[in-house]
């Protein structure tokens, strides 16, 4: 971080005049320019629910950090809908955008000498992004996020954006109708927030929350609450007192933090894509974490909690039972959680955890007692073979098979496996192979919730495994394996699969491996050439050049630490 903050230089007499006078035309006054400016990073737009209320958390920000004594200027940064783009060639984008985000926040922030920023983030990668940049700019900053969609309702059901996708499966199975699908559909999101089950939105915002760069409770909260608006305002106080005591993101986002933030993920049932998120984030960081680290904490940390999308509970449900906060302090008594870790308030985890009860209420059973956990241990599995050398990533809550053998159906884009699922060519015992669809393959690295939902309404969740070198949805379960590394298109062994190939997905292995010879492996390595790249130009194309194995994070600018 520089020493010359802009609070100092706009304050060096004639020199900086013109500075001085820039900001005199957006609201200051003389007694402002020895303040410190504070950025508000605004992720709002309609174009998706996850942010569409944003705009109204930035205004209670801005003030927040002027009643605080110091300077709001507020920006806009971008957002990709997951939700609306899944299964499009527009999802590509996504992954993307985590990186734009990122590089937009680090560009206005460095570019403007700001002292601290406050990042306000709905959609998935609204939150990874906005922490990339924070970790790579390293000034006094905090995270808050927008806020969960509270549930839809119909026929007595809990409903989420995922209920949406896995209808349509069942519709194509035959198993309802024109009515309930167009029901679920119009029912599913009923109005402002981030998709209401442990997905990618509420996984991330958890893990912020365990790492020390949220407040404590902001995680869960709805999205059209109150309280949501009112935490907005204190994160704003907060964060200019640690602009004032300099407390910075090195001393918060350390190998404790992410070791905090992997343990919640777990208890919690989390999404696959934290592991690629917070790999990118310690990168940024220059902290060495690896994908083999999240299987260490998954050995040791129970998954406590009952949430979507393959447990009964959605997010407003979580919140009402204690959040990520009570958790933590279950964690944190049974020695699986860092205490003595910093947060953003100048306080340590375990000060702040101090008055919660180290055991769930008994009137609940959204988190479940240390005693009695969901499973034993977590649910992120690194699955590792001759099929993923660099590993892969599974998610394991719901799996009642936890071992296939089966024929290869092999895929070269989500699209043709989608059709064949919708065609009900799919049959109990194979092994669907999606590629193609990884970091430079994609680009971009699709999430494929349309062919794993697809496959879940078909009722074939536990007969079927389901491999890509793309990615999940946080709502995705079942025996599906993604982020297979080394990807098909820099030559991984997923390339060289032919259909009706052997392949061996065993959770409690971690093993994922494909049932070849390694001499007929040998001479399919040798015939195989890399395709064409699918963009050669623009965003995509740039991306693909430049971006990690999503054994890294899938970064564009790796640290080789």
């Amino acid at each position: 971080m520089a020493d010359n903050r802009r609070s100092q230089v706009v304050t060096q007499g004639v020199q900086r005049t013109p500075n001085r006078a820039m900001l005199r035309a957006v609201g200051f006054d003389d007694q402002d320019f020895t303040k410190p400016i504070v950025g508000v990073a605004n992720g709002f737009s309609t174009i998706t629910p996850c942010n569409m209320g944003l705009d109204e958390l930035a205004r209670r920000a801005e003030a927040g950090v002027r009643a605080a004594g110091a300077m709001p200027q507020l920006f806009g940064t971008i957002t990709i809908s997951d939700g609306i783009s899944m299964g499009t060639e527009g999802m590509k984008y996504s992954l993307v955008s985590r990186d734009v985000i990122a590089d937009s926040i680090e560009t206005v922030c460095n570019g403007q000498s700001m002292d601290g920023v406050l990042a306000i983030g709905g959609c998935d990668k609204n939150m990874p992004g906005a922490m990339i940049a924070i970790a790579r700019m390293n000034i006094p900053a905090i995270f808050v996020y927008g806020g969960t969609i509270k549930p839809g309702h119909y026929d007595g059901e809990d409903l989420t954006v995922v209920s949406a996708f896995e209808a349509v499966g069942e519709y194509s199975a035959g198993k309802i109708g024109d009515d309930r699908l167009l029901a679920v559909e119009r029912h599913a999101c009923p109005g402002a927030g981030s998709c209401g089950g442990m997905y990618t939105a509420n996984t991330m915002s958890s893990a912020f929350e365990a790492m020390g760069m949220s407040l404590m409770y902001s995680s869960t909260m709805a999205a059209e609450d109150a309280e949501k608006a009112d935490s907005t305002e204190k994160s704003a106080h907060a964060l200019v007192t640690a602009i004032r005591q300099q407390i910075l993101p090195s001393q918060i986002l350390t190998r404790q933090a992410f070791e905090n933030g992997i343990a919640v993920i777990m208890a919690v049932g989390g999404s696959t894509n934290s592991v690629l998120h917070l790999l990118a984030i310690a990168n940024a960081m220059g902290v060495a974490l690896t994908i083999d680290d999240f299987e260490t904490i998954r050995q040791r940390v129970p998954v406590l909690c009952d949430l979507k999308p393959s447990g009964r509970y959605v997010a407003t449900d979580f919140h009402q039972a204690g959040g990520v906060p009570q958790v933590m302090k279950m964690l944190l008594a049974h020695g699986l959680l860092h205490g003595d870790a910093l947060t953003i308030t100048g306080q340590t985890i375990e000060e702040l955890l101090a008055d919660i009860p180290p055991e769930p209420r008994s009137d609940q059973d959204v988190i479940r007692p240390f005693s009695s956990p969901m499973y034993a241990i977590g649910h992120l599995g690194i699955l590792k073979g001759n099929l993923a050398t660099e590993g892969a990533v599974a998610k394991l809550t719901g799996v009642k098979t936890r071992r296939i053998t089966g024929p290869a159906r092999v895929f070269e884009s989500e699209e043709d496996c989608l059709k064949a699922i919708l065609a009900k060519a799919i049959n109990p015992g194979d092994v669907v192979v999606i590629r193609y669809e990884g970091p430079k393959g994609g680009p971009g690295m699709r999430e494929m919730l349309a062919p794993t939902s697809a496959i879940i309404g078909a009722g074939l969740g536990d007969a079927v495994g389901l491999i890509t070198d793309g990615r999940f949805s946080g709502g995705t379960y079942g025996m599906v394996v993604g982020h297979v590394a080394p990807e098909a298109f820099v030559g991984g062994t997923i390339a060289l699969v032919q259909e009706g190939d052997l392949i061996t997905i065993d959770a409690d292995q971690n093993l994922l491996q494909l049932n070849v010879v390694e001499e007929e492996l040998a001479q399919r390595r040798a015939a195989w050439a890399p395709p064409a790249p699918r963009y050669q130009r623009g965003v995509l194309g740039k991306y693909a050049k430049l971006v990690s194995s999503s054994s890294r994070g899938a970064v564009t600018d790796l640290n080789l630490f």
